[in-house]
């Protein structure tokens, strides 16, 4: 089994818009053809306008949704009490933590310090 990831709302909003270099695309959708995996935050973040594109709507269907959890929850509180981070991106750090995932996302600093997330920046691929 391969490397799998924890998609952030950005990556998805960028593939949309169709922001990516030739290479990043390809990157991105093998993932988001393979097993897309998102965290109930990045769900509530997608679909929570007045006008959320269709595809953005299938998008979230078809995806494996991580909901919040025990352990997602300890580990939110884990990573809220030594980063100076946004609650929301400490629950998709937590959501990738406990899950062994790594986290696909454009906001690279936003968690380049948490310990043991594995993080990936596909406009870098």
């Amino acid at each position: 089994m391969g490397k799998r990831f924890l998609i952030d709302t950005n990556v998805v909003i960028d593939f949309s818009h169709g922001i990516f270099s030739e290479n990043s695309k390809k990157f991105v959708a093998d993932i988001l053809n393979n097993e897309p995996v998102i965290s109930a935050i990045t769900k509530i973040e997608l679909l929570g306008f007045s006008f959320v594109p269709s595809q953005i709507e299938s998008f979230v269907r078809y995806s494996s949704i991580i909901g919040m959890n025990d352990s997602i929850i300890e580990k939110t509180i884990e990573i809220r009490k030594h980063y100076r981070i946004k609650l929301p991106d400490a629950i998709i750090a937590a959501t990738a933590l406990a899950h062994n995932l790594t986290l696909l996302t454009r906001n690279i600093t936003d968690f380049k310090n948490i310990e043991n997330l594995s993080v990936i920046n596909p406009h870098e691929q």
